[in-house]
């Protein structure tokens, strides 16, 4: 006999946000670990290396499924369907789309789950490397354009916002390569970088 148990949305989106509280922790664990082992210059650089293997994985397995939808790898496809890759509800308070009047859009991300860890443990820089998957992601799905961050949590901002825009050919071939100097590709508009 198979028992079926029905949640509340909130319900949901609070055991949700426990496995974002312990994705933070685990970060943090490992970050700290490695500066701690390696000291802050080599430990940073192995942490930035991770995360950019770890947003190529995100990256790719993103690609394949848009792929597989007779899909574009354009950034309006990513994530599209069975590509989704975050969830909906519990690792952020809300996270929409905001046009602006000259035809942009950002994405606001509010309450961010991760952030606020980081923010009460004061690990705030070494929680902010984390974020560099985004753009990591982004540049793995379609290797033209990044997810860059416009303000973020972990850098004190009231919630996290992101911009897309086209990656410039030195940013990709960093990426590809495993320079780390592909992390400007975190950066709004390629002059701040």
């Amino acid at each position: 006999m198979t028992h079926h148990e029905t949640v509340t949305r909130q319900e949901a989106a609070k055991e949700v946000e426990l496995v974002c509280r312990r994705l933070a922790l685990l970060h943090i664990a490992y970050a700290r670990t490695l500066v701690d082992k390696l000291g802050h210059t080599l430990g940073k650089a192995a942490i930035v290396e991770a995360i950019r293997r770890y947003g190529e994985m995100i990256g790719e397995e993103v690609r394949q499924k848009v792929i597989a939808q007779g899909l574009d790898l354009v950034p309006e496809n990513y994530g599209a369907g069975d590509a989704r890759q975050l969830p909906r509800f519990g690792m952020h308070d809300s996270l929409e789309w905001v046009s602006h009047d000259d035809g942009s859009k950002e994405l606001h991300a509010v309450g961010c789950v991760m952030g606020k860890v980081w923010n009460e443990m004061n690990e705030n820089e070494l929680g902010r490397l984390y974020c560099l998957v985004d753009p990591a992601q982004f540049l793995a799905f379609g290797g033209t354009h990044t997810l860059a961050h416009r303000m973020t949590m972990p850098d004190g901002d009231p919630s996290c916002r992101f911009c897309i825009r086209e990656a410039s050919a030195q940013e990709l071939a960093a990426f590809k390569s495993g320079d780390p100097r592909w992390v400007t590709s975190d950066v709004c508009s390629p002059e701040d970088g």
